[in-house]
């Protein structure tokens, strides 16, 4: 496994950084690789979601608007059919 030091932590961000390793029964070395790990996944998940609105963002420039209450209408459809 690699190491990572990080200098210059302010003092109020390593106090909370600890305080929620307690809450969290961990090591503090414990708790920042857990919330790296959790930025790491909150940044791709957000990079998969700004590629999937940009996408219909262009299927809605070359398709034009879409008429008010399609997709309320194509899930009442789904849900007729289900029944």
């Amino acid at each position: 496994m690699a190491t990572l030091h990080v200098r210059n932590v302010p003092d109020e961000l390593y106090e909370r950084l600890k305080a929620l390793a307690g809450e969290d029964h961990r090591s503090l070395s414990s708790e920042v690789v857990w919330l790296l790990g959790e930025a790491a996944v909150a940044g791709s998940r957000r990079r998969r979601m700004r590629t999937a609105l940009d996408a219909l963002h262009q299927i809605a420039l070359e398709n034009g608007p879409q008429p008010a209450g399609t997709a309320a209408r194509l899930i009442r459809e789904v849900r007729d059919e289900e029944s």
